[in-house]
């Protein structure tokens, strides 16, 4: 079964974005097309496209390098065991640090241990671990 929504984040280099995705984030490359400069990515569940502008088809032809950071106002929300410390290592620094967050949901809480790190073309990527539910 096909995935109901899947992101396609343009990017500027594609070798520079799938070693950030699959080097330090654990994403795997389910197919791609380098002629297009275009993959396609999976990681627990969790699915994306990178397209790099100027190559095959740009959705937003007027969108250019120069207009990063990308994806302003959104952030890719993924559920996924820590991958805090491999950005450590590689000393990639976080956009929000580690923190545990409860979220109101009706009449009940739910928790999320999160952080957020920027890709390399500044899309916004909240990485999640549920802490399941608790009462208000």
């Amino acid at each position: 079964m096909a995935t109901a929504m899947v992101p396609e984040l343009c990017v500027t280099d594609i070798g520079a974005s799938l070693r950030f995705y699959c080097d330090l984030l654990g994403f795997a490359p389910r197919y791609a097309r380098p002629e297009e400069g275009f993959a396609y990515l999976e990681r627990e569940g969790a699915d994306l496209m990178l397209d790099q502008l100027g190559l095959g088809r740009d959705f937003d032809p007027s969108l250019r390098a120069g207009d990063r950071p990308f994806g302003r106002g959104v952030n890719l929300q993924i559920r996924a065991r820590s991958v805090a410390p491999q950005l450590a290592a590689a000393n990639v620094p976080l956009h929000l640090p580690p923190e545990d967050r409860w979220y109101r949901v009706g009449d009940r809480a739910s928790g999320s241990r999160q952080f957020i790190v920027a890709d390399p073309d500044g899309y916004l990527l909240r990485f999640y671990e549920d802490l399941g539910e608790r009462p208000l």
